[in-house]
């Protein structure tokens, strides 16, 4: 007997008759001989409901209070999840984060997983029981407050408890039939991966992609546990996540020179003008950024003017970090000693993955003219050893996808991607 653990997206639970079809699916697995944990999402556009509300109570809603809001729409998902399990004849039991053994740190709207003890998980699965965990929540190891891990959340504490249980995979159900070689929602013609390494996955989410949350990937990779993405609205297999290729039928699953192309359209940038050109500065700058925990993506300093001895810093952020960073780096204006600031949100990122690209000579060349022939201007670029990233216009972004994914061969012979639900989670 295996041990699977499931996650499902708010598309997949939107409604009762997709609760009614997850319940289904879940007692498939439990009929198959396998001990099944499943984790949920709330339903459908739930979370953006109770955030608009909370906002039109405060517009700035406290951090605790908001946690122990949008956590009730979890625990709504896995109580009817649970019912709908046992009217199919199986038994089944409903946990919150907490109860689950998800331990965070204390950080509100964002926490990140410290430890998970999942007893009670284990003893009920042992008895028999299908267990329902509530994601996107855990409880905060000093405060004992609920805390929440940001969007795509229940991804990680699927990953979490996948792990902490010695599962033997941790199948992600989504809205698409697994990771395409770009979000089908803007290329019609992306194909699916049938297999794809943690590393490059990690790049991809990292870059933009919103099948998988980079954190569930991080996880994953760090305990060895291999990650199934499909559909719950189809029964095709999926994209498997792992260290390893796969094997599918006779043949072993080769490794792409291109993984995909992913883009990014949530971010903003912020240029520090007129910048002394001598060591330290850039720590400051940076040292600010992180004391208001804020995470940066890019970075890029021009070359300092000889007649000032000066220089420009930019770097990229979440557009929702946007005010605060602008706010902190005002603050700390006269210890940097800059000259302005410059804030732009609207910028896109696109990206281009694949580990075969760094002993194939011509991917960045081919890369940059596809960009150039699709009329696309490039404000920043930044690379890894099996990634090139630069920044667009906000409204070049769609036209620029399409352009790389087919100057790489990427575009899909067979039907146009289907997806089934509406928010990609």
């Amino acid at each position: 007997m295996g041990l699977v653990v499931q996650k499902y997206g708010g598309s997949s639970v939107a409604d009762a008759e997709g609760i009614k079809r997850v319940a289904k699916r879940i007692v498939e697995a439990k009929q198959n001989g396998n001990q099944v944990v499943a984790v949920v999402s709330a339903m459908g556009d739930t979370t953006d409901e109770l955030i608009d509300l909370a906002e039109q109570v405060s517009p700035m809603p406290a951090g605790r209070e908001l946690d122990m809001l949008l956590t009730a729409g979890e625990r709504i998902s896995m109580a009817l999840l649970a019912m709908a399990i046992k009217n199919l004849g199986h038994e089944a039991q409903s946990f919150t984060g907490s109860q689950a053994g998800v331990i965070t740190d204390s950080v509100h709207n964002k926490a990140r997983i410290i430890d998970v003890t999942p007893g009670r998980i284990k003893t009920s699965v042992d008895e028999g029981n299908i267990a329902i965990v509530a994601g996107f929540q855990g409880v905060s190891q000093d405060t004992k407050d609920i805390t929440t891990l940001g969007r795509g959340g229940s991804d990680t504490t699927a990953v979490a408890l996948a792990a902490a249980l010695d599962a033997d995979v941790c199948e992600i159900y989504t809205d698409v039939d697994g990771v395409f070689t770009a979000d089908p929602r803007v290329v019609k013609k992306a194909r699916k991966i049938d297999w794809i390494s943690f590393e490059d996955m990690l790049e991809l989410a990292a870059s933009g992609s919103k099948v998988l949350l980079h954190r569930c990937v991080e996880y994953a990779r760090r305990y060895n546990i291999p990650i199934h993405v499909r559909s719950s609205f189809s029964g095709l297999q999926g994209t498997w996540v792992s260290s390893e290729p796969i094997e599918q039928g006779d043949k072993q699953v080769e490794q792409a020179l291109i993984s995909g192309v992913a883009h990014d359209t949530s971010e903003a940038k912020v240029t520090v003008v007129g910048v002394p050109d001598k060591p330290g500065e850039a720590a400051s700058i940076f040292r600010t950024i992180a004391d208001a925990e804020i995470n940066i993506d890019m970075v890029v300093q021009n070359v300092s003017a000889a007649s000032t001895g000066l220089t420009d810093i930019s770097f990229t952020l979440p557009k929702t970090e946007g005010r605060k960073a602008i706010d902190a780096l005002e603050k700390n204006k006269a210890g940097i000693g800059f000259d302005s600031l410059r804030y732009d949100d609207q910028i896109g990122k696109i990206s281009l993955v694949g580990a075969g690209m760094k002993t194939n000579p011509g991917v960045t060349a081919d890369f940059f003219t596809a960009l150039s022939d699709a009329g696309v201007n490039i404000e920043l670029i930044s690379t890894s050893e099996i990634r090139i990233s630069v920044v667009t216009r906000a409204d070049d972004v769609p036209e620029a996808v399409r352009a790389v994914h087919s100057a790489f061969g990427l575009d899909s012979d067979s039907d146009e991607a289907v997806v089934y639900g509406g928010t990609g989670r």
